[in-house]
Parts: structure tokens; C-alpha cells; sequence
């Protein structure tokens, strides 16, 4: 999801934080953007069930399509609910655990780097970054792309969030590798969402 719309506007219009930049904006402009950012808006239900999918998309960058498809995924599992599921779902791609193991600053460039061929599962080079990962899979850098900047700043931390690193990750960051313990959980993931609302927008 390449869009030109810039993150920090889209950050304000959605709501909550999509990247580091966006933080600081917010602290100065906590309102949505526009010259009526600061007035009252009267939000239907499903404005607001609109809204919380549109949050939950942008957080993992994906596309309707693949909302979609996460969301039916996540309907057929039998145990938990639906809601939980769903969000699972996200947090096993690829890209999102790239992220969340401090490999990458942000979403859109952990996208980048599995779409460009850095990323390796199991010793064997993935580039689709809705690759979903399953425990015991073990990622890392590839050998040839360890010497890049992005990957040096990572090794020292530099990307690291403020955080702690999720408990379903082993990472080693000097070896610019991580593997997945388990499935996530849903209070586990840092994903800023009423994931019950997605689950009404969808049901309606």
C-alpha cells in the first residue's frame, strides 16, 4: 500500500500514531486535520465502526482485499472470538513481525525490506510480505543484505521501540534474527484497536 497521502495527516485523520514522526505532531496537534479539525463531528454507528477498520488497516498497511480475507480466516476458527482471531491473523504476517522485532522503524519499512529480498524464512528467501509466519519459524536477514545501513542501525537497537518486545518473539537482534514462539495473544499485540467494532463493520 504505497499511498501518497502523507502519514502524518493520515495519522491525525485516523486517530493514533503510524509513525514515529507522527508522535510528535500529535503531542502539538491533537485533533484531526483540516479547518474544522477542531469542531465537534456527530459519528453515525457506522462511522465509527468504519473508522476503527480504517485504524486496524492502516496499522498493518494492507490493502481491503486483504482485510478481507483476514477477516474470513479469522471467522472459521472455532475457539476464542472472532475479534481476537483477526488480529492474530494480522500479527502473523511477515512484515508485521519484522516490525515488532525491531528490524525495522516502521510498518512501511518492514514492508519494504521482505519486498525487496532482505528476509529470509527458514534459510530461504520470502518476499511476499503477507507471508504468514507459524511458530518455530525462524527469520533473519539474508547474508548478502547484512551490510546494508537500515541493518546496521538495527543491530545497534535503533530501531527498537521504547517498549518491550513481545513475548511470542525470540529475538536476536546482533544476529538480526527472531523466531516465533507461539501465537501471539491479543492483549500481547500493540495494535491500537476496538477489534469488536471490525467485526461488526464486516458482520453488518
Amino acid at each position: 500500500m504505497n499511498q501518497s497521502r502523507p502519514k502524518v495527516k493520515k495519522s491525525r485523520a485516523l486517530g493514533i500514531a503510524l509513525t514515529p514522526k507522527a508522535v510528535k505532531y500529535f503531542e502539538q496537534r491533537p485533533y484531526p486535520p483540516g479547518e474544522h479539525g477542531r469542531g465537534r463531528k456527530q459519528n453515525s454507528d457506522y462511522k465509527v465502526r468504519l473508522l476503527e477498520k480504517q485504524r486496524l488497516r492502516a496499522q498493518y498497511d494492507i490493502s481491503e482485499r486483504q482485510m478481507v480475507r483476514a477477516y474470513d480466516r479469522a471467522r472459521k476458527v472455532k475457539e476464542g472470538k472472532t475479534g481476537e482471531a483477526l488480529i492474530i491473523e494480522l500479527e502473523r504476517r511477515l512484515d508485521a513481525l519484522v516490525l515488532r522485532s525491531g528490524l525495522a522503524r516502521t510498518i512501511y519499512q518492514a514492508r519494504q525490506m521482505v519486498v525487496h529480498g532482505h528476509i529470509a524464512v527458514n534459510d530461504r528467501k520470502v518476499d511476499r510480505p503477507s507471508y504468514r509466519v507459524r511458530p518455530d519459524d525462524v527469520v533473519q536477514v539474508r547474508e548478502r543484505s547484512r551490510a546494508k545501513h537500515p541493518f546496521l542501525v538495527a543491530r545497534e537497537g535503533g530501531y527498537a521501540t521504547d517498549g518491550e518486545t513481545p513475548r511470542y518473539l525470540e529475538v536476536n537482534l546482533e544476529a538480526l534474527a527472531f523466531r516465533l514462539d507461539r501465537d501471539p495473544q491479543r492483549k500481547e499485540v500493540p495494535v491500537v484497536c476496538d477489534e469488536q467494532m471490525v467485526v461488526e463493520y464486516y458482520a453488518r
